[in-house]
């Protein structure tokens, strides 16, 4: 038997203990040593967002192999490894193609099947990918989310040697500032509502800090672009106002990047729409985290980043809980503000 964390409803979440997987031929079973909590994640507990109940959430985690199928030779018992989540049909011209983001027949750990908030979890062999010995399961944790930040920084073909703006800076906008960085970014300006978050901008690799909540603060980004904007723009927040503000910081010409997921509406107005015809910007999303070979080099490159120091995650922290106090910390979610970074889970 194994110890989860299981939702049966909307804010129910019971700490039950339920039978260990059965892998396949080709799965490992892994002990899970650290898990997040994922934004996407608040929605599936306090509100309606999960797929069924009763469901095991949790799909940013890192932890030890424990027991491999019989053809499963990428990996062994005893290896430090990261999950990937997303399950693609490895099938479809989109996954033919490399595009395993875009596969209509997926499964996903922690959202279609039995996700990390829970003592083991079982995936396919092919979406462990093991950590340098340099890095913790804390870090670990940490890992799908670098590769949403280098996956979008790929898919907009973003350049080294450039100034680059950066909208919005929790955990995402953080963690692409330091894949920016690593990648080359000449100076890079850090926006954000929350003084707190832009000293560790700071402190991570930001040029400057701008917050949007004081008064003429769109004079310094004309006055630190002699009047042009940015070429690169990513947004990473996915509100109205961040959203908005991308087009509008960005250079004629420029290239806007969407990582962040709208919860609400977004309406633009035609003058706010007319930026990107007037200046003739490259606007692009970005979805998950995967390339080919599958998982891809974004997971490849997270974890020699974390190896060498060049992103660093202790200040993104908010805390690290027991699976015990995890009802508890959805409770705090629920105060604007009390909560201020990633909330771990350590099992």
């Amino acid at each position: 038997m194994l110890k989860a964390a299981i939702l049966y409803g909307q804010e129910d979440i019971r700490i039950e203990e339920v039978d260990i997987p059965e892998i396949g031929h080709d799965e490992v079973l892994v002990r899970v040593k650290a898990t997040g909590v994922c934004g996407s994640d608040i929605p599936r507990v306090l509100g309606t967002g999960a797929r069924y109940y009763p469901i095991i959430l949790g799909h940013e985690f890192s932890g030890e192999v424990v027991e491999v199928g019989s053809s499963v030779n990428n990996v062994q018992p005893g290896d430090k490894v990261a999950g990937a989540p997303l399950i693609p049909c490895h099938k479809c011209i989109d996954c033919s193609r490399g595009h395993y983001s875009q596969c209509k027949h997926y499964s996903f750990i922690g959202s279609r099947t039995s996700g990390s908030w829970a003592e083991y979890v079982k995936m396919p062999a092919i979406n462990a990918v093991k950590l340098p010995q340099e890095v913790d399961f804390i870090e670990g944790a940490f890992m799908e989310p670098i590769t949403v930040a280098l996956h979008g920084l790929f898919v907009m073909n973003f350049k080294a040697g450039l100034d680059v703006a950066i909208v919005g800076m929790g955990t995402i906008g953080l963690l692409t500032l330091q894949c920016a960085k690593a990648l080359g970014a000449k100076n890079i300006y850090a926006f954000d509502i929350d003084d707190e978050k832009l000293n560790i901008a700071k402190e991570y690799g930001a040029y400057h800090c701008i917050n949007t909540k004081e008064e003429g603060f769109k004079e310094k980004v004309w006055e630190a672009t002699n009047g042009r904007g940015f070429e690169q723009v990513i947004e990473t927040a996915g509100v109205e106002f961040t959203e908005k503000l991308s087009l509008e910081i960005a250079s004629n010409k420029g290239n806007v990047m969407f990582i962040g997921t709208p919860s609400k509406p977004i309406t633009l107005e035609p003058r706010e729409f007319e930026y990107i015809n007037r200046k003739e910007l490259t606007v692009r999303g970005s979805w998950m985290s995967y390339s080919a070979p599958f998982p891809g080099r974004e997971w490849e490159l997270a974890a020699y980043y974390l190896k060498t120091k060049q992103i660093r995650v202790e200040k993104l922290i908010d805390r690290r809980i027991g699976m015990e106090s995890i009802a508890e910390a959805f409770e705090d979610l629920k105060v604007p503000g009390k909560i201020k970074g990633k909330i771990l889970m350590e099992v």
